[in-house]
């Protein structure tokens, strides 16, 4: 099957199957970043003080964690499903941290479609070089047809 990477379209719950999968792929940007804490009000300065974060075991700044997770909400709300899609539920564990100038890939596949409940459940990573950087998982109903 090939990976979804296109937005606009809406994917509806009787199109769905085991194996199907999107994709989104964005570089963290300091401007993305310095967003990302203005909208989340997450200002800690492992994320934004340079000279604070080398103190860190980190040893320089990374990027928020639910950063790099808020491109699965885009592959959801705009990719695939996409629109009319809603978001039921997310888990993430933040295996590796992310810095300015990484390349993360978002990637949500089927594993488990119910029909009957109208839900779909997809494993869900990031990756940066290759690189786990989140792995998870996410329950979505995507929309049914209009009869």
């Amino acid at each position: 099957m090939s990976v979804i990477t296109e937005k606009g379209t809406t994917y509806y719950l009787d199109q769905m199957e085991v194996g199907m999968a999107a994709e989104y792929t964005d570089t963290i940007t300091e401007e993305l970043i310095q967003s990302f804490a203005d909208a989340s009000g997450d200002d800690n300065p492992l994320h934004l003080d340079e000279d604070y974060a080398r103190t860190t075991m980190f040893k320089g700044r990374i990027a928020h964690g639910m950063l790099s997770g808020s491109f699965l909400s885009t592959i959801f709300g705009t990719i695939f499903p996409g629109p009319g899609g809603i978001y039921l539920s997310q888990n993430m564990k933040f295996v590796a941290p992310v810095r300015i100038g990484d390349v993360v890939t978002a990637r949500a596949e089927i594993d488990e479609v119910l029909a009957d409940k109208g839900r779909v459940h997809f494993v869900c990573t990031c990756k940066v070089a290759g690189k786990d950087v989140i792995v998870g998982d996410a329950w979505i109903m995507p929309p049914k047809r209009k009869k």
